[in-house]
């Protein structure tokens, strides 16, 4: 498959986590590991502003992380970006980014922005504008929207069945669901994805699921590919998914 390379799953502001998964892959794997993350840096957690924070002095520092684009990610960096807050059409009529159910206004609070009783989006833009370092926008801006070594995709999401990999839309890598995890055919490589939370890591037969629920304070999980064996790596160390 290929040489040893890590992945970690949604981490969804919580930076602490972040840090303890950091920590055991350094222990497991020294400090040049390939990481891949796989998105959704940001929302529901505590402290979004931290993770983006650790991931941007890694990446400074020369580190082998590859950060892949999560529908949050983009969220936010649409809401963000000038000239003004754009909305993603994949959301449900009556949601945006700074909706309780989506987790912007806890990314906004780790940047010391409120959301008021009543204020323009693009004012409320403004506000959180001046309070992003350029260098979160430009991590935002940067992302990849996939990633692929040998035997290994690695997409938010997930990929449409039946597109090849090299032809995936954004949109699809970043929100992909029911069309994706319901189908079992042989893209080429394993998917690899986060995006929606399984209480552990879900390995079926072309796909392997990471993200674990760390938006709402369950686990943050890392796997291990090295060769033709999958292992999640936990605090007591390896477990073997394949």
């Amino acid at each position: 498959m290929t040489d040893r390379i890590y992945a970690i799953g949604d981490i969804h502001g919580q930076s602490a986590m972040l840090d303890t998964a950091l920590a055991r892959i350094e222990n497991d794997g020294g400090t040049e590991a390939r990481i891949v993350f796989l998105g959704d840096y940001v929302d529901r957690g505590p402290d979004s502003k931290g993770v983006i924070d650790t991931l941007t002095e890694g990446l400074a520092k020369g580190r082998n992380w590859t950060c892949v684009k999560g529908n949050h990610d983009r969220l936010f960096e649409w809401f963000v970006l000038p000239p003004k807050p754009r909305n993603d059409p994949h959301l449900l009529i009556g949601y945006d980014w700074t909706h309780p159910n989506i987790g912007g206004r806890e990314t906004m609070q780790s940047y010391g922005v409120d959301v008021p009783e009543r204020i323009r989006s693009e004012d409320l833009a403004q506000t959180l504008r001046e309070r992003v370092p350029d260098a979160h926008l430009e991590f935002l801006a940067s992302l990849k929207i996939c990633h692929r070594e040998t035997g290994l995709f690695f997409a938010h999401a997930g990929v449409r069945p039946g597109v090849a990999l090299s032809d995936q839309h954004e949109d699809d890598l970043v929100w992909i669901r029911e069309a994706f995890l319901h189908d079992e055919t042989d893209h080429g490589a394993l998917v690899v994805h986060g995006h929606t939370p399984v209480e552990t890591p879900d390995l079926r037969v072309n796909r392997l699921n990471l993200d674990t629920g760390a938006g709402y304070g369950k686990p943050l999980t890392v796997a291990v590919f090295e060769g033709e064996t999958i292992h999640a790596l936990r605090e007591s160390g390896r477990v073997r998914l394949r």
